[in-house]
């Protein structure tokens, strides 16, 4: 192999475009449209759940929480997650948004209501403590 195929096939391996890790996504039932995720499988009950997340650009999350912590790595893209305090019946906003960009890791403790909105095209690493659920707060 020649020196600038080696540097080539490196340079196109490097790129999330290039890698199979961004392969075989698939939609998720009772989620919202525009998001697919490929996820690992439990082997350990005190692990964490992993998913690599790809989301379009201008889908959103409606507010909801999960029960364990969880941290965002934005690999590429932009997004913005907006936190939520119940009041009586309802929710309000808790702050201004969290806007997160390419490189950026985001994280949100466990029961935490928040919403997401995917700015860009948005490829992510979602790890989650433990089994991963979604629980609709609207």
């Amino acid at each position: 192999m020649t020196d600038s195929r080696a540097a080539h096939q490196s340079t196109s391996a490097s790129t999330s475009d290039a890698s199979e890790i961004w392969s075989l996504h698939t939609p998720v039932p009772g989620t919202p449209e525009g998001f697919t995720c490929r996820t690992t499988y439990p082997t350990n009950p005190a692990g964490v759940e992993v998913m690599l997340e790809q989301w379009e650009a201008g889908t959103a999350e409606p507010p909801h929480s999960h029960p364990g912590d969880d941290m965002t790595v934005v690999v590429e893209g932009k997004m913005a997650i907006q936190f939520f305090v119940r009041e009586g019946k309802g929710l309000i906003k808790d702050g201004d948004p969290v806007v997160l960009h390419k490189g950026d890791t985001g994280y949100v403790a466990a029961g935490r209501i928040h919403d997401a909105s995917y700015l860009e095209r948005c490829k992510l690493v979602y790890v989650h403590h433990k089994a991963f659920a979604f629980r609709e707060e609207g």
